[in-house]
């Protein structure tokens, strides 16, 4: 097989990225110039200490609260890293602008992946997968990578972006999605999504879900079969249903991903799971996967559990075992 054919650019043997392209969606129009995979630290004449790179992560900054603006701007820079924005950033493009615009300079590259509030749409609004793709324009002019570009290689990782949506299948078993949100009004929920998620030009949510989920998987099994190591798997939303757990609203899981992706660590070697959504902080270990759930937060939650940071999670390099 030619490597063209799965999109792996440059070939494996040069720096540089290595992953597959949209094959539905909008190609980059050049490869993504990414820094070495190590920085070399002289610390004399005849001594060289090699330092990965770091991959850095946060989401849920919903900057539209003035308290979360302040704590962007407070961030601090690690201009040889990466940095995952993992969904939620705000309700507007503006928001979306502000945070790029922030912390555009303070890393040398960051990946982005939406969330649901990115896609909420007011009545007149572009929504559904016109917003969604104006979204993944913006975050290219500020040379930010998308769930639509091609997946870079940091540290011998693939880093694969990803947005898969949610199908109401994270509720009781056999329960259909008109069903699942009744249920969930019974306890007095109702997410802000069911009115303003608009999944133009799909019929319903689940649909939307549905087709990305085909999409992203089609392009996982291409990716694995041509990077032999391990990946970084990336989405706004849990991958496994046992993460959505929600103490205080529990049938809010619902809203929170699809049993389409439970099986997708394992299949595709990942070493770590970022996600956001739920704003309950915290590492877990699944099946030897860890998975990081990389949420800000309201003010009022992040200023209960941390009100001076650190803000930022480390994803790579992970924890020293032992």
């Amino acid at each position: 097989m030619l490597l063209e054919e799965v999109g792996v650019w440059p070939p494996p043997l040069h720096p540089g990225l290595a992953g597959i392209p949209a094959s539905a969606g909008p190609r980059a129009k050049a490869p993504v110039n990414h820094r070495e995979s190590a920085r070399l630290w002289h610390a004399g004449p005849a001594s060289v200490k090699i330092v990965p790179l770091k991959l850095w992560a946060i989401s849920d900054l919903h900057v539209g609260h003035p308290e979360n603006r302040i704590v962007v701007e407070a961030l601090p820079a690690h201009p040889a890293d990466w940095l995952i924005l993992g969904g939620d950033l705000g309700e507007k493009p503006e928001h979306l602008r502000f945070v790029l615009e922030t912390l555009r300079p303070r890393f040398a590259q960051l990946i982005w992946v939406p969330g649901n509030h990115e896609l909420w749409a007011l009545p007149g609004e572009p929504a559904g997968e016109d917003r969604y793709q104006g979204m993944v324009e913006l975050c290219r002019r500020y040379g930010a990578l998308t769930p639509e570009d091609p997946y870079p290689v940091l540290e011998g990782h693939l880093v694969a972006p990803l947005f898969t949506l949610y199908d109401y299948s994270f509720g009781p078993e056999g329960m259909d999605p008109e069903a699942a949100v009744a249920w969930a009004r019974e306890s007095g929920i109702v997410c802000a999504d069911e009115v303003l998620l608009r999944p133009d030009p799909y019929p319903t949510r689940q649909d939307w879900c549905a087709a990305r989920c085909a999409y992203s998987e089609a392009r996982l099994e291409r990716a694995v079969a041509a990077h032999a190591g391990p990946t970084v798997l990336v989405d706004h939303f849990p991958l496994l249903q046992e993460l959505a757990v929600l103490p205080r609203i529990p049938r809010f899981t619902i809203w929170c991903g699809t049993k389409r992706t439970a099986d997708w660590p394992r299949r595709f070697r990942a070493e770590v799971v970022v996600s956001g959504h739920l704003h309950i902080q915290g590492s877990k270990v699944v099946d030897g996967v860890r998975y990081e759930e990389v949420s800000l937060g309201y003010p009022r939650q992040w200023q209960w559990r941390r009100s001076s940071g650190p803000f930022l999670q480390l994803i790579l390099p992970g924890p020293t075992p032992g």
